[in-house]
């Protein structure tokens, strides 16, 4: 399709919960609003993620009337593709070696204007000669030599924002893609413009936007959702079982009850029709981003 693509992309590494089913709905609401086609993609770097997860989470998308264009990608089958990209940036003279331990960065001094957690550049300045030795005794990451402290993006409910960027690392320790490089080499092969996802990663869109533009890729459009909260008012993760897979199907009824609580959440009646590809179709003919409030939901 040339108007683009949204997408849904989830990490294999448990069941989805009826968070991640909310932004997988909305993502592809949104985006066949939109004109746009839609895409899946499986984060499957982590050494956590699992093939019977993939199977699931294909099956409960499926379950709920999604539908994709093309295949699945599975970004542990591009690592020559993630490794071009740092080459690239290598040749540029923008990445550089990282030695330092997760510990070492939290205790680090930082400038007063880099937000918590962000990378104090302790690496930055190493000399060959050190780099050598270091390289010697342990592996390095690989970081993105950042020219910028912030970037402007634009949410399309958050609005516009300057988001943290640092030398956010591009290459782990043990040779896999970090996320924010992968995320952003992976929408611009599959021709994403429209990325939904939860609002928990707004912060990461700077660094992401950044990247992009230095490798000279199109920028895309953000729609960051209000996340959703347990009983005791944590978001949900993979430590709520009862909220994921199986267990959340049947608790809710199967299927149409899923998509009717998700249609709910975000202000939508919940849809009726004779199969769940209809119900979907209805939500789509009634969904209005601008006329809708989508807020945090707690369950």
């Amino acid at each position: 399709m040339s108007g683009g693509f949204g997408r849904y992309a989830p990490s294999p590494s448990s069941d989805l919960h009826l968070g991640n089913l909310r932004t997988a709905v909305v993502a592809h609401l949104a985006a066949r609003r939109d004109g746009l086609g839609f895409r899946l993609r499986l984060e499957d770097l982590d050494d956590r993620c699992r093939p019977e997860f993939a199977r699931r989470q294909l099956a409960d998308l499926t379950a709920l009337g999604l539908t994709w264009d093309g295949p699945v990608l599975r970004q542990s089958e591009r690592p020559d593709v993630y490794d071009a990209a740092v080459a690239e940036l290598a040749g540029r003279g923008l990445v550089y070696e990282c030695y330092c331990s997760r510990r070492d960065i939290l205790e680090a001094p930082r400038a007063p204007h880099h937000p918590p957690g962000a990378y104090p550049g302790a690496c930055r300045r190493l000399s060959a000669a050190e780099r050598s030795r270091r390289r010697l005794t342990k592996a390095p990451a690989v970081r993105l030599r950042a020219e910028v402290a912030q970037f402007g993006v634009v949410d399309r409910l958050a609005g516009p924002s300057l988001q943290p960027v640092d030398d956010f690392i591009l290459r782990r320790a043990d040779g896999l893609a970090a996320y924010n490089l992968a995320v952003v080499v992976d929408d611009a092969a599959q021709g994403v413009t429209q990325v939904t996802r939860g609002d928990d990663l707004l912060t990461s869109s700077g660094r992401q936007s950044y990247l992009a533009s230095l490798l000279g890729l199109a920028p895309v459009s953000y729609l960051h959702l209000p996340l959703v909260y347990n009983a005791a008012g944590r978001r949900l993760s993979k430590r709520d079982s009862a909220l994921a897979g199986p267990a959340l199907f049947e608790r809710l009824g199967g299927p149409s009850g899923v998509l009717a609580a998700i249609a709910r959440s975000i202000g939508l009646d919940a849809p009726g029709g004779p199969d769940i590809r209809a119900q979907m179709n209805a939500l789509l003919e009634r969904f209005d981003l601008a006329a809708l409030e989508i807020g945090a939901w707690t369950v």
